[in-house]
């Protein structure tokens, strides 16, 4: 798996498996846009772009809004944003703009399983982190492919929803426990598993130091 060294940031572009050969992060937005609207059969007004919601991302939420797309802007967690592009019953098409490195390379390794693609390009906060990154050999202006970002199909994916989000439900309580919502994946098969998990704590109190 990629390193992410001294970047907290990254621009990212993520897909599912329709559009994983036709997005390039280096293009215009509007030729990802259109790229993306041909392999999937659709108007780019039927598009729905997932974009993290900051200051940084004003000229890119202008522009796809100029161009027609539909935006859905969430104020975090740009991985489950990222998986949602390679699940249909979601509606989100495609994943826009700079989030955190390590977040990336966790969404890469669960779109190798979905059958995805992200592409991505390191963003330096500042000249510290730029020259530093310099100095231990990252090419700067590299584009990080799926591959570069995990390069095995070798991989597993897991997530539980602690509060409720984009695409887990957060643990839910009762007197006698509680309800998890998971998703597993893997890579060499591309199964994708959801797992929701009734957790009785009467029980757990029997073998866990932890007191319930």
């Amino acid at each position: 798996m990629f390193n992410p060294g001294p970047f907290v940031y990254m621009d990212k572009i993520a897909v599912g498996p329709e559009a994983r050969d036709v997005v390039d992060i280096n293009a215009p937005v509007k030729d990802n846009l259109h790229a993306v609207a041909r392999a999937k059969g659709m108007d780019v007004n039927d598009l729905t772009v997932i974009i993290l919601d900051r200051p940084r991302h004003e000229k890119l939420i202008a522009e796809v809004r100029r161009l027609g797309a539909r935006i859905r802007l969430i104020p975090d967690g740009d991985v489950a944003a990222a998986l949602m592009t390679a699940m249909p019953e979601t509606g989100i098409d495609i994943l826009m703009g700079i989030g955190g490195t390590p977040e990336g390379v966790l969404a890469a390794c669960a779109l190798r399983c979905l059958g995805g693609n992200m592409q991505g390009k390191i963003y330096p906060r500042n000249d510290e982190e730029r020259a530093k990154g310099l100095e231990m050999g990252y090419q700067l202006d590299k584009v990080l492919k799926l591959e570069d970002l995990v390069a095995s199909d070798d991989t597993f994916f897991a997530a539980t929803g602690i509060t409720g989000g984009e695409l887990l439900h957060g643990v839910s309580y009762t007197g006698a426990g509680a309800t998890t919502d998971s998703i597993v994946m893997r890579g060499l098969t591309g199964t994708v598993r959801r797992i929701s998990a009734q957790h009785r704590f009467a029980k757990l109190s029997r073998i866990s130091s932890i007191d319930y």
